[in-house]
């Protein structure tokens, strides 16, 4: 009998992920967010530093265990997971780190690193392992010999494309990419980029892309997640949020994106934001949004507003779209 695929591979259902930072005080890193990943998809996560997009990908695979909240995985809540179903999940998500510098193990070969997840999930023989780290290897554009040498013997850009080596090495369905190229010179940036989105084609991949720049999200995503001070503001397809953002952070990030026209009138089109961004620690009451908000009224201080549809699949968290 065949199972019917479910038309998400991974959902975050009003996910909370809290830090304790004193005896009554929490950060609330990631605040009630809802996401939906269709099958194959890329989605790309944007905001300013430390807005809770990091945490966001790393509980959604079970890197940190959520305070609230479901996570379902094809369907599947993961929190029940045990045993061989757990362990076909761990296989299923894998990650990419930002820093190429410090997620690799200095004392391992390049091969052992790629390897060692197989050694869980992949009933594999010596010589079955080597073939598939050379295969690896050639698949992300590095020569075969690279399986013996060391991290430290390798460039920033050798490192990632490691890295994507590594989270490829057991077949996962699922991969965050947190901040994947932001430690790599501009020049390569886009090698790696376009080397991900060949895999993604060749292997059928579904991605979250975290980053901060605006250009590249764009350029890799098919959709596309706003966050703000743990949860998320704006989330649709990549056309509208940069042709016609609604939410007024949305449209400050766009209106700040370089453009490629010495003649173009930049300072004109962009929207200057007021004030600092908020302390995690203690947020505004109601829309956390509203302290930096040219449209905020006294209803965004009393009530925070809910993600709701205001548009075929385009979904925005604030009171100007509630009629």
């Amino acid at each position: 009998m065949e199972t019917k695929k479910v038309e998400y591979i991974l959902e975050a259902i009003d996910l909370c992920k809290y830090f304790k930072a004193g005896r009554k005080q929490y950060v609330k890193a990631v605040d009630h967010v809802n996401i939906r990943m269709r099958h194959g998809e890329t989605l790309g996560l944007v905001g300013e530093s430390g807005c809770g997009k990091t945490t966001t990908g790393q509980t959604m695979i079970r890197l940190y265990e959520p305070t609230s909240g479901k996570i379902l995985f094809e369907g599947q809540d993961i929190s029940r997971l045990r045993g061989k179903e757990l362990l076909h999940f761990k296989k299923n998500v894998q990650i990419i780190f930002q820093d190429p510098y410090a997620s690799l193990d200095p004392r391992m070969t390049i091969g052992e690193i790629i390897s060692e997840g197989m050694d869980v999930h992949m009933k594999l023989s010596d010589r079955e392992k080597e073939s598939r780290v050379n295969e690896l290897l050639r698949k992300v554009g590095l020569n075969t010999e690279y399986a013996n040498r060391f991290a430290h013997e390798l460039s920033g850009r050798q490192r990632q494309r490691i890295g994507i080596a590594r989270a490829l090495a057991v077949e996962p369905k699922f991969i965050v990419c947190d901040e994947p190229i932001s430690a790599l010179d501009v020049s390569i940036q886009a090698q790696v980029v376009n080397l991900l989105m060949r895999l993604q084609k060749e292997m059928g991949l579904t991605y979250l892309f975290i980053s901060h720049d605006l250009s590249m999200i764009q350029h890799i995503s098919d959709r596309v997640g706003v966050m703000y001070l743990g949860s998320i503001v704006e989330l649709a397809p990549k056309q509208p949020i940069y042709s016609v953002p609604k939410h007024p952070y949305t449209q400050a990030l766009i209106s700040a994106i370089p453009v490629a026209d010495p003649e173009a009138d930049t300072e004109t089109g962009r929207i200057k934001l007021e004030g600092e961004v908020p302390s995690p620690l203690n947020p505004p009451g109601g829309c956390k949004f509203r302290t930096r908000c040219r449209y905020a009224t006294e209803r965004c201080a009393n009530e925070s507003p809910q993600l709701r549809e205001v548009e075929p699949d385009h979904f925005v968290a604030c009171h100007l779209y509630d009629n």
